[in-house]
């Protein structure tokens, strides 16, 4: 999908499934298939409960001594001994799901090559479907203080400060501040914390579609108003929504997803970092009068509940969401919002496989939605989609207001003489100064978390690998621990050696963002410095208030990783310095120009987007890389055109079509004898002209114990891929502790 393949298998009137001739409702008795969230790999035959049921109703079936969750998937095939067919014990007070969902579900599947429960998993995923409409205690922040402060009451007040006005249950924060009951109900007592009688799901505010917007620029005016038209039309299409950091492409969009509101539909805006949403949700409330529903990881069980329910009840108009928040049961979905498109998280990577970006396009196909496509550096699939005449193109060529796009250039750290310890060239440190002279705000960026990916012994050269993957444990001084990155293991560091027992010997090698910020304070001890870095809060609600405090002139000096570079609107930052532009150019991964292509452009766009113009420098090795070259023009449609050419001729996506096959288990001889059992009974592959490669270790050979083994699949673009791989992987049988996983349209080779 998005480019990888023929997209015209998404026509949404093109039905094949055979849920078209299944009846609406099923009398007490009948015969109806129940799909459940077990993995059982197909739908049980159940009979109707008393009362009867509609199709797509949840329902809570039995299963051996256990009572699951399950969904009325059709009729049932009455291929098991009738006598023994168990009723079902009750139908939810859910909304039933669409057959639109159904739909999506089963396509979704298809493509993916994942079993249907593991995919209405993915759209069950909020707490206490099955509890009926009631009251329920809640808690929040009372006006009083505690007459004394313990460290469990502290935890208390800390947690219910973080989440603002959000409500929680009695459990929820017991378990969220790491007390017991007794010391909430102790501060309810004395006012410090309110109990309140709530019903459990309330309806969220209504947004009103027809408040003022923001004085909008000719390009702004024009984009919106196509992207509005495309929703009164109330039929599929997708519209990559193109804009230099810092245009308002947010602020175009947002008019489309008024124009979903007038006409009575639903809209869904997914963001690719949690850290940005606080920032929208400001945006968002100031142009609706009320906010949103916000789904990610960070909202409460309560509030993922409410959510799920109030959006099939159509008592929610808008979610701001993760890439989890398409799997919601839309009453009357009319427009996706994928911001930042060509980001990599929209990719999951564990569990289910699948490209977010690519199932918004088949969601919005099967229900007649409008998709928006919104980045300022659009992935290559998106762009061959556009040359192809599959997409719809909007452009945005300057910046919002009297802001002007940053003036970019390189240092060639060749020259800069810069000691081994050491990583701000006397340039850069220069260039910083002139902006805190100035009173402006200056970042440095660099794509390592931690404060070093390497911790190495200076008498024996060891380096700590984690015990359970073939990985190098990454230092974080902050934490004072070493931690995993591919498992998350975690371990305190050591004063010896592990290997030779030295003392003392134990040496960082190389740089990470908590090295960065150390020799920043180093260098600028006056500054006040902020260091962003994803695992550096302790939640995504302490991160966003940091990135806000940032945003009112906080810190002199930000350090931050990639996640600095997704949308972030700092107002008096005017320089940006990249430390090591070359990191994203090493290895074999085929998108590893386009993804350095698109983080310099984008962490280069957060500078000068206010009224002082903007720098950006890359500290570079290799200032004459035609990436580096391409970076520094800023002639994007040379880059992305020369990008294609390359992948046009080497056959692969947006060109081709590849799959990744991941064998792994505890045995690795067993592993590698299942690879090479796949690699020689290709058959299937052959009979469509695809070609294997492997098996070969993956380049993180173990993970959480398991060893890994890889194959690769290339195909030409039109090949049916998902049928012969079904077939292929069909021939072995797993032993034990095995497993087989199909990446379809894999994003990284990990």
């Amino acid at each position: 999908m998005g480019g990888a393949c023929d997209l015209a298998w998404l026509n949404p009137f093109a039905r094949t499934d055979p849920l078209v001739s299944h009846p609406d409702f099923f009398e007490h008795g009948a015969l109806v298939a129940v799909l459940s969230t077990q993995p059982l790999g197909r739908a049980l035959d159940y009979r109707a409960p008393e009362g009867g049921c509609h199709l797509g109703a949840f329902v809570e079936v039995p299963l051996g001594p256990r009572k699951v969750l399950g969904v009325v998937w059709g009729p049932g095939k009455g291929d098991y001994d009738l006598s023994k067919i168990r009723h079902v014990i009750r139908v939810l007070d859910a909304a039933p799901m669409r057959d639109e969902m159904q739909t999506f579900l089963t396509r979704a599947a298809a493509y993916t090559l994942t079993p249907l429960p593991a995919m209405l998993r993915l759209a069950t995923r909020a707490p206490g479907l099955g509890d009926p409409p009631s009251m329920r205690k809640i808690y929040r922040r009372g006006d009083a203080q505690p007459n004394k402060v313990t460290d469990a009451r502290r935890r208390v007040l800390e947690t219910l400060d973080e989440y603002g006005d959000l409500a929680f249950t009695l459990k929820e924060l017991a378990e969220m501040a790491g007390v017991t009951a007794s010391v909430v109900k102790g501060l309810v007592a004395q006012g410090v914390v309110r109990e309140e009688d709530s019903p459990r799901d309330l309806p969220f505010a209504r947004l009103d579609p027809d408040l003022p917007s923001k004085t909008l620029t000719e390009d702004q005016a024009k984009g919106a108003a196509a992207l509005a038209q495309g929703v009164r039309a109330q039929r599929y299409a997708t519209t990559l929504l193109r804009g230099v950091t810092g245009s308002g492409k947010t602020e175009v969009y947002l008019e489309a997803v008024a124009a979903a509101l007038k006409a009575g539909r639903q809209a869904l805006v997914l963001l690719p970092e949690i850290a940005l949403t606080e920032q929208f949700l400001t945006r968002v409330q100031e142009r609706f009068g009320a906010k949103p529903a916000e789904w990610h990881s960070g909202a409460t069980m309560t509030e993922r509940r409410r959510i799920w329910r109030m959006v099939g009840q159509g008592q929610c108009q808008l979610v701001i969401g993760a890439r989890s928040a398409l799997f919601l049961p839309y009453q009357n979905l009319g427009l996706i919002v994928v911001d930042e498109e060509h980001d990599t998280s929209y990719k999951q990577e564990e569990g289910v496989l699948y490209n977010a970006r690519d199932m918004a396009v088949l969601r919005a196909a099967i229900c007649g939605a409008q998709v928006v496509l919104a980045s300022a550096t659009p992935s290559l699939e998106s762009w061959a989609n556009v040359e192809a005449g599959k997409y719809q193109r909007l452009e945005l060529t300057s910046r919002f207001g009297p802001a002007v796009m940053p003036t970019m250039g390189a240092i060639d750290m060749r020259g800069e003489g810069l000691a081994s310890d050491r990583w701000v060239s006397p340039t850069l440190q220069a260039e910083v100064n002139k902006r805190l002279e100035r009173g402006e705000q200056a970042m440095l960026f660099i794509n390592r978390r931690g404060y070093a990916p390497i911790t190495l012994c200076r008498a024996c050269g060891h380096q700590i690998g984690c015990d359970h993957c073939d990985a190098r444990m990454v230092e974080h001084r902050f934490l004072k621990r070493l931690i995993c990155h591919q498992c998350g293991e975690s371990k305190p560091m050591p004063e010896a050696c592990p290997a030779c027992e030295a003392v003392g010997k134990l040496a960082p090698v190389g740089p990470g963002v908590e090295r960065l910020g150390e020799e920043a304070a180093a260098i600028w001890p006056q500054a006040r410095i902020a260091t962003l870095s994803s695992d550096m809060y302790g939640s995504a609600r302490a991160l966003k208030a940091e990135i806000a405090g940032i945003a009112q002139g906080a810190a002199d000096i930000v350090i931050g990783t990639q996640l600095v570079a997704k949308g972030h609107n700092f107002p008096n930052l005017t320089l940006v310095g990249v430390i090591d532009a070359d990191l994203g150019l090493m290895g074999s991964d085929l998108r590893a120009a386009e993804r350095t292509f698109q983080l310099m452009r984008q962490v280069a766009g957060r500078a000068g987007r206010a009224e002082a113009p903007g720098t950006a420098l890359l500290q570079t090795y290799q200032p004459e890389h035609p990436v580096i070259r391409a970076i520094l023009a800023g002639d994007e449609e040379a880059f992305w055109a020369a990008e294609a050419a390359e992948r046009k001729q080497a056959g692969v996506p947006p060109y081709g079509r590849m799959a990744g096959i991941i064998l792994s288990g505890p045995d690795v001889a067993q592993v590698f004898d299942a690879g090479n059992l796949l690699a020689r009974q290709d058959g299937p592959l052959r009979r469509i002209g695809a070609q294997v490669y492997g098996p070969a270790p993956a380049p993180i050979a173990r993970v959480r114990g398991r060893h890994r083994v890889r194959l690769l699949v290339k195909a030409e673009k039109s090949a049916p891929l998902q049928e012969a791989l079904a077939q292929w992987v069909a021939q072995v049988r797993l032993k034990g502790e095995m497993r087989l996983a199909v990446d379809i349209d894999p994003q990284s080779f990990y």
